[in-house]
């Protein structure tokens, strides 16, 4: 005897899968298409859209046919313009058109425009040439109304530590006095004798030379600084 052939036990489960997903148009369409009546064929025209029926009567007025225009009726009449003729014309009756100026530079005959050269002074010929510009007058009117404030704030400090500033006329007659000094102290020191072989004059050469620094110094300082603020004693 033959054995017995074998049969899987999912043989059931298989056959009902694929006949639960089995359909006549799955993936090539439907089975059975309706198909198009041979009298509703395309004809000439028929996507057109159609306009409504002209009325032979409107209220109560008989309508003339489209063929036939009315008696005020003025057709538009277009002119063909000759464009080659006017341009012509134009061209003859127009002023001429002026050369535009070049400048030469080499012996070849190079050249180039003449007005973005930098030869043409056509900047210094504008309106606001060499007029200050605005933003420097008004910074300069910052600048003094600062400086007045500035000096207005020290004016009252110096106020109020009783200082007063001296004016041009004692500045001036100051300036004078000291170089005066000066003068005679450096005639003084013009006489001392070379040799200083004593300790005295050793020590009024010194102070000489100590009053001639502090002189130079207080009239540099008055020539350099005009105002000039002194306590009052």
């Amino acid at each position: 005897l033959s054995p017995l052939r074998y049969i899987s036990i999912y043989r059931p489960f298989v056959k009902r899968e694929a006949e639960k997903n089995k359909f006549p148009w799955k993936t090539m369409g439907p089975a059975k298409v309706a198909v198009p009546s041979p009298n509703d064929f395309l004809q000439k025209h028929s996507k057109e859209p159609k306009l409504a029926p002209r009325k032979k009567e409107q209220d109560g007025k008989k309508v003339l046919p489209l063929s036939v225009p009315l008696r005020t009726y003025r057709p538009v009449i277009r002119i063909k313009k000759d464009f080659i003729n006017k341009n012509a014309v134009a061209v003859i009756k127009g002023a001429p058109k002026e050369p535009r100026p070049f400048c030469v530079d080499t012996r070849q005959g190079d050249k180039y425009p003449l007005e973005p050269s930098g030869l043409v002074p056509k900047y210094i010929k504008k309106k606001n040439y060499g007029v200050l510009p605005k933003y420097v007058t008004r910074r300069r009117e910052e600048i003094k109304r600062e400086k007045e404030e500035y000096e207005a704030r020290i004016l009252e400090e110096l106020k109020k530590k009783a200082v007063k500033s001296l004016s041009d006329e004692e500045r001036t007659n100051v300036l004078k006095a000291l170089k005066k000094n000066w003068e005679e102290l450096n005639h003084a020191f013009q006489g001392l004798p070379v040799l200083t072989d004593t300790k005295y004059k050793e020590m009024h050469k010194e102070e000489l030379e100590l009053k001639l620094r502090q002189l130079e110094h207080d009239i540099e300082a008055l020539e350099k600084h005009k105002d000039v603020y002194i306590a009052n004693v």
